[in-house]
């Protein structure tokens, strides 16, 4: 088994900052992806970042210029640092990993608890 435990969520002001961190333990054999997924009240979750091992990451649109997603491969661990924030990004954000338990198993989708962003003045 996979936890995915997240950390840094809150309520912040327009404009403000937060730091979210999503540290993977367990089980894990590879760790072919991790990113960050929001979904706000009457809405689908939707892709936030994402972090693809080899280095390739990628954005919402909503999110380019203000969102950076970085991880610490040694300690299996992804950043989402959000810059300017707007009342729209106010969601719960989800930990994803896609991750392999063995060299004999597929990759398979984990999710972490989710932690809420509040942006309001």
């Amino acid at each position: 088994q996979v936890q995915l435990v997240e950390s840094g969520g809150g309520l912040v002001q327009p404009g403000g900052s937060l730091r979210l961190s999503c540290a993977a333990s367990g089980s894990i054999f590879s760790i072919n992806a991790m990113g960050w997924y929001r979904q706000a009240p009457g809405k689908q979750r939707e892709l936030v970042a994402i972090s693809i091992s080899g280095g390739r990451t990628d954005l919402a649109d909503s999110v380019k210029g203000r969102f950076t997603i970085s991880r610490d491969n040694a300690k299996n661990t992804v950043f989402l640092q959000m810059n300017s924030l707007k009342p729209e990004d106010t969601a719960v954000y989800y930990c994803n990993a896609v991750v392999r338990t063995s060299g004999l198993v597929p990759n398979y989708s984990y999710w972490g608890q989710g932690t809420q962003v509040t942006v309001s003045s």
